[in-house]
């Protein structure tokens, strides 16, 4: 990504395609990031209610494209349905807009509650549809063929890393926007005009696709049939329930909203993944005396150890604030300030550039050249499972106290809660699910 030589490798629909993933992203990150603090202060659930019910609607939309993907690849083209999702997506978003309206003329009403749900779900009915169709058209638009290979045999593809690099980075750019600006905007002006901007955004991510229509191409399906196909450790909101009772202020005047600090992953990815190609992977190849410096698998695997170690660097911050609050029983805050979070998530924004880029890279390539948005899918189910694991250890940890008549490790009394315990877990199962992962490495052969 470093080298102008390289660059050269991507064409305009390509780079055309992640401003519109980017922008899509904006208006996601704008939305979710700051969502936990949308249902506990506007539809007044309780903290652990709130983390499951984020947690639960991100496993949801990031399942979903297993389900649309399959359509677009067998009876829709991928054009058409980047078109039709994107309006859904829209719909889905103006109806959350209107759902703070809603909740202030009729708080804590079944009709309040299901239409919120109904808006939620829109956005991941059209998301599902939406992302993956748009990742696999972009790479569509790589120009050589041989470049990108419709055979399995696609380990000399330099482009197609290329591409996957600049798509995260243009993702990540977007995310970025979305958790800093408009988390800001949210807790400052209002959640309607907070949800209203990111509307906006998405809209005029369609007409730049639209208007782009010309510049874009669907390439011809690889002559084959379709034959068989061979995260829990987020902690962005149970951060955000923990950073408000931290030291919050630069000068006298302004706060950093918790929620902002997400944004430190992204930031370190942008910052970071240039020195992928031009440092890191330089000094790999000396090490290793490999051409690739490192293959998938390895990368996913670093990556792996790098957020395990930001689960014991978080349960660490988290002992000290918890030993400070007691210490101080009638404040609030603890004179700890909130940038001691920053190590973990810088953390968690390496390890991404390792596993993230590699799981795009690995799903993409073990599929057969008709089911690329189905691999793209399959990817992004990561991500859905690991939340739906994230709301059921809630759960569990909730009904094992409650059953030994312990307090809560999430209480909404931050001074009572037990999140070093969360984290300490979370380290644990993520240490043993590396160890599966090695072992299931030692059985995988690329075909």
């Amino acid at each position: 990504m470093a080298g102008g030589q390289r660059t050269k490798g991507l064409n305009k629909s390509c780079f055309l395609l992640i401003v519109i993933a980017g922008i899509e992203r904006f208006a996601f990150k704008g939305v979710a990031s700051n969502l936990v603090t949308y249902l506990t202060d506007v539809v007044k659930m309780s903290n652990s209610a709130a983390a499951k019910t984020v947690n639960n609607w991100c496993g949801f939309t990031s399942m979903l494209p297993l389900l649309v993907a399959s359509l677009a690849d067998s009876c829709w083209d991928k054009y058409p349905t980047i078109l039709a999702s994107s309006f859904i997506y829209v719909v889905g978003l103006v109806a959350l807009t209107s759902t703070e309206l809603t909740w202030s003329w009729y708080p804590s009403n079944n009709l309040s509650f299901s239409f919120l749900f109904c808006s939620l779900c829109l956005v991941s009915l059209g998301q599902g549809g939406y992302n993956p169709s748009l990742q696999a058209f972009g790479a569509d638009q790589l120009e050589s063929d041989d470049e990108l290979p419709c055979s399995k045999d696609d380990q000399k593809s330099n482009k197609k890393s290329l591409f996957f690099k600049w798509w995260y980075f243009g993702v990540c750019g977007g995310s970025l926007l979305g958790v800093t600006v408009m988390s800001y905007i949210q807790d400052t002006f209002g959640w309607v005009l907070g949800f209203t901007i990111p509307t906006i955004a998405m809209v005029s991510s369609i007409g730049l696709f639209w208007c782009g229509s010309r510049m874009l191409q669907e390439k011809p399906l690889c002559p084959e049939s379709i034959g068989k196909v061979k995260g829990l450790n987020d902690n962005s909101f149970e951060n955000a329930k923990q950073g408000v009772t931290m030291k919050r202020n630069i000068g006298s005047n302004f706060k950093i909203p918790p929620a902002t600090l997400q944004s430190s992953i992204t930031v370190s990815i942008i910052l970071l993944m240039p020195l992928y190609d031009t440092l890191f992977i330089p000094i790999i190849r000396i090490i290793t005396r490999d051409e690739k410096g490192i293959n998938v698998m390895q990368r996913m695997g670093i990556g792996m150890v790098l957020s395990i170690i930001a689960m014991v660097i978080a349960a660490l911050v988290e002992t000290k604030r918890l030993e400070m609050s007691q210490k101080m029983p009638h404040s609030e805050t603890v004179p700890l300030s909130i940038f001691w979070l920053l190590p973990q998530y810088i953390l968690l924004g390496i390890s991404d550039i390792f596993t993230v880029v590699g799981m795009q890279e690995f799903f993409y390539s073990e599929v057969p050249g008709r089911m690329k948005t189905m691999g793209i899918a399959l990817y992004t189910s990561v991500f859905g499972v690991g939340s739906f694991l994230g709301a059921l250890l809630i759960s569990l940890v909730e009904i094992f106290n409650s059953s030994r008549g312990r307090q809560s490790w999430f209480s909404d009394d931050m001074k009572e809660a037990h999140l070093d315990k969360y984290y300490w877990l979370l380290a644990l199962l993520s240490a043993l699910s590396m160890l599966l992962y090695v072992i299931l490495c030692k059985f995988y052969r690329s075909e």
